[in-house]
């Protein structure tokens, strides 16, 4: 099995600001290509946000 490691340094944005990167890389797309590889490590840390959240309250 595959362990993914958390970067050290900076706390990782909370998902409101996650979701806002998303929105920003949709919206400023260039040459009609989908940037798989940041939209998914965006996603990721999306969900990774909304869980830490959720287990919080």
């Amino acid at each position: 099995m595959q362990k993914t490691l958390r970067p050290a340094g900076p706390a990782r944005p909370s998902a409101a600001e996650a979701n806002e990167a998303i929105r920003h890389l949709v919206e400023t797309r260039v040459d009609g290509e989908w940037p798989s590889d940041a939209y998914e490590f965006l996603l990721e840390e999306w969900a990774t946000a909304r869980a830490e959240a959720t287990a919080a309250q």
